[in-house]
């Protein structure tokens, strides 16, 4: 610890300096503005990313839910259709010498279309479960570049003297030239 506030203080290394004087060790001022700069990203990104992925969760957590309460009422409908079913084979029995093998077909397409309605909602689930993740996770890493970038800007923007940032404006067009040509 006495080295970098020796960095900092160190005004009798420099004789021409008097009692003011910058620190020239590049070293130990980027170490240190970096600390700082990642400081204050940890800080004030921590809030946004935690905010934007509880907001997702709950999204995800919402469409589950409404994912389940679908499934619930499929699987209503499929109790539904076994006492139909149950009532439909009592009365099969009832009229087995009629029409046996016309109850029979219809019991077959009644399960056939209820098993079919099940599967399109299961599969209706999963795809939208899987659709909600995909989007979560986009919006996530979009954020991360969005912030990843102002950071860069930021940080770019401060490193940068005018000349430097004109020449980097110039030869940026230069390219931009060269590829539209």
């Amino acid at each position: 610890m006495k080295n970098v506030t020796d960095s900092f203080v160190s005004l009798g290394h420099w004789p021409s300096a008097g009692s003011f004087g910058f620190n020239t060790d590049i070293l130990a001022t980027n170490l240190i503005n970096l600390s700082v700069v990642l400081g204050v990203l940890v800080f004030f990104g921590k809030g946004v990313l935690s905010d934007l992925l509880d907001n997702r969760k709950q999204r995800i957590l919402n469409t589950i839910r409404n994912s389940e309460e679908l499934r619930g009422g499929a699987i209503e409908q499929l109790e539904k259709a076994r006492t139909r079913l149950r009532k439909v084979e009592m009365e099969a029995d009832q009229f087995r010498v009629n029409g046996y093998s016309e109850i029979e077909r219809e019991r077959i397409n009644f399960i056939n279309s209820t098993s079919k309605t099940l599967k399109q909602l299961e599969n209706y689930k999963n795809e939208t479960i899987h659709f909600e993740q995909q989007r979560a996770i986009n919006q996530v890493r979009q954020r991360v570049f969005q912030q990843a970038l102002q950071g860069a800007l930021v940080t770019l923007s401060s490193c940068l003297n005018n000349e430097l940032h004109l020449r980097t404006i110039r030869a940026n067009i230069g390219m931009l030239g060269a590829i539209t040509d």
